[in-house]
């Protein structure tokens, strides 16, 4: 997968600052998807500093789950369990499908996939395949992330 600019919410110039995503209608679309399926929304929460994603916690299908949205791209993501810098990453076939209408629902496969970090003399370089700004790829030598995941969902400051 491609990694946009800005997609870390980090840029560097601020005509380069990326777009962000309509929370209204992020949070209609959880509440109603999941009542949908018997579930229940626990906790909504908004990016905070050092974030740069939605966090929806949710029980369903008899289920605790994460339900993660990109602040600036329209990438979503299930998991088991969010803390401070470590993400466990699952994959809800059902909310994939239901999801999938409105964002870019991500699988496991594609958010564990390795990040190939080369380090240079000088500077490191990303070799995954992305369109990241010098701001985002200076964090990203600092934070050393291991997964696209933690690129995608990251709690750096």
């Amino acid at each position: 997968m491609k990694l946009p600019n800005g997609v870390t919410g980090f840029y560097n110039a601020e005509h380069n600052k990326p777009a962000t995503i309509d929370e209204k209608q992020f949070k209609q679309i959880c509440f109603s998807l999941i009542s949908r399926n018997g579930g229940k929304v626990l906790d909504f929460k908004e990016p905070q500093v050092a974030t740069n994603f939605f966090d929806v916690e949710a029980k369903v299908f008899n289920k605790h789950l994460h339900i993660l949205l990109n602040v600036h791209y329209p990438y979503m993501a299930f998991a088991f369990d969010v803390e401070f810098g470590k993400i466990t990453f699952i994959d809800e076939p059902e909310l994939f499908k239901q999801f999938s209408p409105f964002y870019n629902v991500l699988d496991t496969k594609e958010l564990n996939a390795p990040v190939i970090l080369r380090l240079g003399s000088k500077k490191s370089i990303l070799q995954n395949n992305n369109e990241l700004n010098s701001a985002e790829l200076e964090l990203i030598a600092f934070w050393k992330p291991e997964r696209i995941g933690e690129i995608i969902f990251n709690c750096w400051d």
